[in-house]
C-alpha cells in the first residue's frame, strides 16, 4: 500500500467543494458584469419579483400610451394646419360675396366660387397615407363625393356630398381616459356646401346667371342674404380649431405625465434588477482570486507526502 496520499483524501473533497463554490461565485460575477443585471432567472431576485414584474408592466403600458399620444399630438397638430386653411378659404368665400354685394358687381364671382370649392374639397379629401383625415371610422374611403360645383348641385341633399363614417377617432392617454382626435368632413363642410350649393342653383336659376357687371336688384338682395351663411361658416371652423387646440394641449400635458411615469417605473425596475458595476467589478476581482487560491490550495495538498514528514 503506497502512504504517499494517507490522510488527504478527506481534505481534498474539502478543497474540491470550496473550489467549485469559488467557480459558482466566479460564473456569476462574470454574468453580472457582462449583463448588468443581478441574475437572470427570477429566482435570483427571491421575493422582489411580483414587484419587478408588475413595475415593468406599468412601465410598458405608459410607454404604449405615450407613442399613441404622440401620434394623436402629430394628427392633431396637422389638423389645426387644415382647419386655419378651411376658415381662410371661408372668410375668402365672405370676402368675394361681400366685395360682390358692396360694388353690384358679380364679374368672376362663380369662377372664384367654383376654385374656392375645390380646395376646401382638397382639404377635406386629405390623406395623410394611413387613410383619409376627415373619414372617422370610414378612413379608406375618400369623404367628399363631389369634386365641382356642377356636381354638387345635381345633389339631392346636401348629406349626399359626404360618405364619411360617423364615428371619431379618440386616443387612449392613460388611467382609461380618451380623448377625440378625429373630424369628421361632414362636420366641418356642411355649413361651406351648402352655401356653395345655393350660389350654384341661384346662378343656374330664373335669376341667374350672374353677370360680368352690375347684379339685378334680385341678385344684389340674394348676395346680400349670403354674406352671414359665410361669415357663421368662418366662425364654426374657428370654433372647430380652438377646439382641436384644446385637445392638442391636452395630449401634450398627457404626454408629459405618461413619460414621467415611464421613467418611474423603469428607474424602479432598475433599482431591483440592475447591478452596481463598481461593486461587482470588485466581486469579481475577489472571487477570481479566491478561486486562483484554492487551485493552489489543492495542488500544494496533492503534493504532500508522509515521506516529506519520516525521519
Amino acid at each position: 500500500m503506497g502512504i504517499d496520499r494517507v490522510g488527504t483524501f478527506v481534505s481534498t473533497q474539502i478543497l474540491l467543494s470550496q473550489m467549485q463554490r469559488a467557480q459558482a461565485a466566479l460564473d456569476d460575477s462574470n454574468r453580472q458584469v457582462a449583463s448588468g443585471k443581478l441574475s437572470d432567472k427570477y429566482s435570483g431576485y427571491g421575493g422582489k419579483t411580483a414587484a419587478m414584474e408588475g413595475a415593468r408592466s406599468a412601465s410598458a403600458h405608459a410607454q404604449a400610451d405615450y407613442a399613441a399620444a404622440q401620434q394623436a399630438s402629430s394628427r392633431l397638430d396637422l389638423q389645426d394646419s387644415q382647419l386655419s386653411q378651411l376658415s381662410d378659404l371661408a372668410g375668402d368665400v365672405r370676402q368675394a360675396l361681400t366685395k360682390a354685394a358692396a360694388d353690384q358687381d358679380s364679374n368672376a364671382l362663380m369662377d372664384q366660387m367654383e376654385t374656392l370649392f375645390e380646395q376646401v374639397v382638397g382639404v377635406l379629401n386629405a390623406n395623410d397615407g394611413n387613410g383619409y383625415t376627415y373619414g372617422g371610422d370610414n378612413s379608406q374611403t375618400p369623404p367628399v363625393t363631389v369634386k365641382t360645383l356642377s356636381d354638387l348641385v345635381a345633389l339631392p341633399s346636401i348629406s349626399d356630398a359626404f360618405a364619411n363614417g360617423t364615428v371619431k377617432t379618440s386616443v387612449r392617454t392613460g388611467n382609461d381616459t380618451t380623448v377625440q382626435v378625429g373630424l369628421l368632413a361632414s362636420d366641418l363642410g356642411t355649413q361651406l356646401f351648402t352655401l356653395f350649393q345655393q350660389l350654384a342653383q341661384f346662378d343656374g336659376g330664373v335669376n341667374g346667371p350672374f353677370p360680368s357687371g352690375t347684379t339685378t336688384p334680385a341678385q344684389q338682395s340674394f348676395l346680400e342674404s349670403t354674406i352671414p351663411t359665410a361669415a357663421n361658416a368662418v366662425a364654426d371652423l374657428n370654433s372647430q380649431a380652438a377646439a382641436n387646440g384644446i385637445r392638442y394641449q391636452s395630449v401634450q400635458s398627457s404626454m408629459t405625465q405618461l413619460q414621467s411615469s415611464a421613467t418611474v417605473y423603469k428607474d424602479f425596475v432598475s433599482k431591483l434588477e440592475d447591478v452596481d458595476v463598481a461593486e461587482a467589478l470588485t466581486k469579481l476581482n475577489q472571487n477570481q482570486i479566491a478561486l486562483q487560491a484554492s487551485y493552489q490550495v489543492t495542488s500544494q495538498l496533492n503534493q504532500l507526502s508522509l515521506l516529506d514528514y519520516l525521519p
